[in-house]
């Protein structure tokens, strides 16, 4: 109702404003309807006489004041019509004039109406001596409707009370995103993998513990080296982007997943109990985030990775970073934009209510102590403009992990698969393949005269982990479209020490069925790493048939980073990996593309393991 009275209130105040500048075609158009309506009440009175007289048609008529009548008669007398079709002709232009007339009639006693309205309209709301249009014109009716319409849809629209069609503001805040990939995989081993080299010491820390004096190689769990797979796998990811307000963002996304693996979202169809079974969906970011500046990005939650990592040697591309971190990023000069990029990082946190109970070798003592595990990382690096056509990124970062490597225990009982010792938690929550590792338990046996003894062990990384990266991009796009890109990244982990971990070295993945069942504490590991890489073609694949094609070569021995972290399809994950990477894109849309890699991986050290992997990919985003 308020908006009804607003409308037309601006109507009558914009018609004496437009009145002044359509005044002569106002007059104009006035004096023509008032003469309307005389013309049309002397065609009324003539066509009542019509009613009473119609006029005849004859050969011998006389000349008729009606020009109409004069042409029929004349039609007539030169046989051209018959006095039938004559007068019916004059029957049918009767019919349409009185039409015609009645017509004029209505219109004219519409806008003696409109005029009076708007004259009424205008005595209630002019100020004395206010001049009044009694006429407005058509067209500036319809000027005046458009721009008040305009006005307060504009109004409606800001203040949200009413909007036609429109969502609500707050739908305008959020933005939605996501991606499907279907992939083929196979995977082929050729002959030669020593089958007993890849114990699965992640299915034992994250089960029940392993009787060590079993030491029947077929009954540990591995790896599988020597079977070939393929595979139908899917990937999919939504995602959710909101703008809270003066700087704050939040975001959360879901994705699919066979297990809660951080570096991977790949889900196996027929897997997951098959026969068509429904799939687990996991919460893989969840964050918010604000920027006080527009340099400065503070972010909280899970979120993306906030180095600038150009491969994944250290860090899986889809690996999500729980905790705190800070990004900035600001042009000093032009062409020279310096970086930082820190964090801190929760890896692992005890169950609040952690329920591993200490033993001596008699009596209950208590509670275990808590060994929560983080990460802090810093990165500091540069944005060159080289040139108009050359763009180069560097950085160098430092990654220190609290916690991660294990520690024997104080001696204690574990003649059975629930007892507990208290330097349990110390074993990895998650891993690939590929790291040293060392028996965590100082097992009392109960019976030391019996050499058959069950003794249940759990198993802990043997190196700490601090590493130090450098890390480079260079872009060159003198042919752009289409680049020429080079990514480089080295990492090594400072904190390792070669006697220490080969004292510590329970396996590295180095048993070998020569020299059953393990090697007495051979170690053969390393702590550095490299990867290179060559990109050709389109730096995004955004129109129909834009390509690339790349080759990469990489390096990376045994405890060099966390292989938790690290690619999950080169060698299928982990570390301890050498071997080359050749891929190709091609856009089949502004938001299709298909893409396929072949990776060939062996072993840096140690027993015999190869294997090459096939990924044929169909990618859409939306």
């Amino acid at each position: 109702m308020a908006w009804g009275i607003d409308v037309e209130t601006k109507f009558v105040e914009r018609s004496f404003r437009l009145g002044r500048t359509f005044a002569p075609v106002a007059a104009a158009l006035c004096g023509v309807a008032v003469a309307m309506p005389a013309a049309a009440q002397d065609g009324d009175a003539k066509g009542e006489a019509a009613k009473e007289k119609r006029p005849t048609v004859s050969r011998a008529a006389a000349p008729s004041p009606n020009a109409t009548i004069n042409l029929i008669n004349l039609l007539v007398k030169q046989n051209v019509l018959s006095e039938e079709q004559a007068e019916a002709l004059i029957k049918q232009a009767e019919d349409e004039a009185y039409v015609a007339r009645q017509a004029l009639r209505d219109a004219s006693k519409k806008a003696d109406g409109a005029e009076k309205t708007a004259a009424a309209a205008a005595e209630a709301v002019s100020p004395p001596g206010t001049k009044r249009v009694t006429y407005v014109p058509e067209v500036v009716k319809k000027q005046i409707r458009e721009e008040i319409k305009q006005e307060v849809m504009a109004k409606a629209k800001t203040e949200g009370w009413a909007a036609p069609g429109a969502l609500p503001e707050w739908v305008s805040r959020i933005r939605l995103s996501g991606d499907i990939r279907a992939r083929f995989e196979g995977d082929f081993f050729p002959n030669g993998n020593d089958p007993f080299s890849a114990v699965n010491y992640n299915a034992i820390n994250t089960g029940s513990p392993w009787n060590v004096n079993d030491l029947n190689p077929f009954y540990w769990p591995s790896y599988d080296t020597y079977q070939d797979r393929t595979r139908v796998r899917l990937r999919a990811r939504l995602g959710l982007d909101t703008d809270l307000f003066d700087g704050f963002t939040a975001g959360m996304r879901i994705a699919t997943g066979e297990t809660n693996s951080p570096v991977s979202f790949n889900q196996t169809l027929g897997g997951s109990g098959g026969n068509f079974s429904k799939y687990a969906v996991w919460l893989d970011r969840a964050f918010i985030k604000y920027r006080p500046w527009e340099d400065v990005t503070l972010s909280a939650g899970r979120f993306d990775n906030p180095f600038f990592m150009p491969t994944d040697l250290v860090f899986n591309k889809d690996l999500g970073f729980d905790g705190f971190a800070i990004q900035i990023k600001s042009e000093v000069a032009p062409g020279i934009t310096p970086f930082l990029n820190a964090g801190a990082f929760p890896v692992f946190n005890t169950d609040f209510n952690a329920t591993l109970t200490a033993y001596d070798t008699v009596d209950v003592i208590g509670k275990f102590p808590s060994r929560d595990k983080w990460m802090l990382g810093a990165q500091f690096g540069g944005i060159f403009k080289v040139d108009s056509d050359i763009d180069l990124t560097l950085g160098v970062a430092y990654f220190d992990f609290t916690n991660v490597q294990g520690e024997v225990s104080s001696p204690c009982r574990a003649d059975d698969a629930k007892d507990t010792c208290d330097t349990d938690t110390l074993r990895p929550s998650f891993a690939q393949k590929g790291n040293t590792y060392m028996m965590l338990r100082d097992i009392v046996p109960f019976d030391p005269t019996d050499p058959n003894e069950p003794q249940y062990q759990y198993f802990g990384l043997a190196s700490a982990f601090r590493n130090v990266m450098l890390n480079g991009r260079l872009d060159l796009a003198h042919f752009d479209p289409i680049h020429i890109i080079l990514d480089g990244e080295y990492v090594q982990n400072v904190a390792w020490d070669r006697q220490q971990v080969a004292a510590r070295a329970r396996a590295n993945q180095l048993a070998s069925s020569a020299t059953y069942p393990f090697p007495d504490n051979e170690y053969f590991g390393g702590n550095e790493g490299w990867m290179g890489r060559l990109t050709v073609g389109h730096k995004e694949l955004k129109e129909l048939w834009d390509w690339n094609v790349s080759v990469a070569y990489k390096w990376l021995e045994s405890d060099a980073v966390i292989d938790a972290f690290t690619d999950s399809d080169f060698g299928l994950g982990g570390t301890n990996l050498k071997g080359y990477i050749i891929g190709a894109s091609l856009a089949l849309g502004p938001k299709v593309w298909a893409s396929a890699r072949w990776m060939s991986a062996n072993e840096v050290a140690g027993a015999p393991y190869a294997v090459d992997v096939l990924q044929v990919d169909l990618n859409a985003k939306f």
